[in-house]
C-alpha cells in the first residue's frame, strides 16, 4: 500500500517512520489486489491498542458502544459528545489502522448542514479518519466528500433503523428489495463514499454488490465474498452478555478469562492472601532500625493505686 508517513496528530500515538499507515485509498487498492481487508471494532484505548498491533486495516468506533459498553438495550441512545469521548480514546492508541468513527442516531439525520458540522467534530476534535453512516443518504455523503470529510455507507440490517424494520432481521430478501440495495449502493459509491458496510444480506446480494463496485466492502452477517469482514470486539471475545448472532463466530472466551480471575482475587483477599510480604513495601533498614530504637527507648508508664 502507498500513503504518505507523516507523524501523528495531538489526537494520535507518535507514528513510527515504518509503519504505513491504512487509509481510504490504500483500502481501495486492497481491493483491486484481492487482499482481504480485516476490520473490528474497539472502544477505548486498551483494546484498540492490542487491535492495532495484531495488524488488523480498519477500527470502527461504532455505536454499537451504546449496548456492549454502556448496556443500552440499543445503538440509539448514545450521544455525539460520548462517541467522541471514545473516539479520542481510540485514536490514541491507533499508529497504523484507519479509524473510522460511527455517526450515532440523531447527529445527521436533520438538514445537510447540521450533518456535516457533526462529522466535523469526529474528524476535529476526535481525529477520526473517516466516518460512518447509515442508509442511502446520498446528499449527505455528497456534502461530507466536499468537505473532504471520507465517508463509509453502511446498508442491509442498520442498526439505527430497529424500529422501523421491526427488529433486527435481514433484509434484501425480495426481487425489489435487492435491487433497491444494489441501486443504493451504486448511489452512495458515485456520491463519494470510500467504502461501504454491508449488513445482515443474503451471501448472493452481498457478491453481487461487491462485484459492482469499484469501492471496498466490508461484511458482517453478509458471507465472504465481501472484500473485507467486520465483528463487533466483544461479540468476538464473549463479552456482549447477548444470545450470539449467526456470523459472530468466537475466537476467545474472555467473560471465563476474567470472572476467574475476579474470584480468585476476591477469594485471594478474604482468606488474606493477597497482598504477599513480597507484594508489599518495606521501611528501609537505617528508618526500620531508628523506629525500634526509638521504642526500645519507651518505658512504659507504672499505673499506681490511690
Amino acid at each position: 500500500m502507498s500513503i504518505t508517513n507523516f507523524p501523528g496528530s495531538a489526537n494520535s500515538s507518535p507514528l513510527d517512520p515504518s509503519i504505513t499507515k491504512v487509509t481510504i485509498p490504500a483500502l481501495a487498492e486492497m481491493k483491486r489486489q484481492g487482499k482481504p481487508i480485516s476490520a473490528l471494532t474497539a472502544y477505548d484505548y486498551a483494546t484498540s491498542r492490542l487491535v492495532d498491533e495484531a495488524g488488523i486495516d480498519m477500527v470502527l468506533v461504532g455505536d454499537s458502544l451504546a449496548m456492549v459498553v454502556m448496556g443500552q438495550e440499543n445503538t440509539l441512545a448514545v450521544t455525539v459528545d460520548e462517541m467522541l469521548h471514545h473516539t479520542r480514546a481510540v485514536r490514541r492508541a491507533v499508529r497504523r489502522a484507519l479509524v473510522v468513527a460511527d455517526m450515532p442516531f440523531g447527529s445527521y439525520h436533520g438538514t445537510v448542514a447540521e450533518g456535516v458540522a457533526n462529522a466535523v467534530r469526529f474528524i476535529k476534535e476526535a481525529g477520526a479518519e473517516a466516518v460512518k453512516i447509515e442508509g442511502p443518504r446520498v446528499a449527505l455523503v455528497r456534502a461530507l466528500t466536499d468537505a473532504e470529510i471520507p465517508v463509509a455507507g453502511h446498508l442491509g440490517l442498520t442498526p439505527q433503523s430497529v424500529h422501523r424494520m421491526g427488529g433486527y432481521r435481514v433484509q434484501a430478501r425480495t426481487a425489489d428489495s435487492v435491487e433497491q440495495i444494489k441501486a443504493d449502493a451504486k448511489a452512495l459509491e458515485e456520491a463519494g463514499a470510500g467504502l461501504l458496510v454491508i449488513e445482515g444480506i443474503p451471501r448472493e446480494v452481498a457478491a453481487t454488490i461487491t462485484a459492482e463496485l469499484t469501492i471496498p466492502t466490508i461484511g458482517i452477517g453478509a458471507g465472504p465474498d465481501c472484500d473485507g469482514q467486520i465483528l463487533v470486539f466483544h461479540d468476538m471475545v464473549n463479552l456482549s452478555f447477548a444470545p450470539q448472532a449467526k456470523f459472530a463466530r468466537r475466537y476467545a472466551d474472555a467473560a471465563a478469562l476474567f470472572r476467574k480471575a475476579i474470584e480468585d482475587y476476591r477469594e485471594d483477599v478474604e482468606h488474606r492472601a493477597f497482598p504477599s510480604d513480597e507484594e508489599s513495601y518495606h521501611l528501609p533498614s537505617a528508618v526500620k532500625k531508628e523506629l525500634e530504637a526509638e521504642r526500645a527507648e519507651l518505658k512504659p508508664v507504672q499505673l499506681r493505686k490511690a
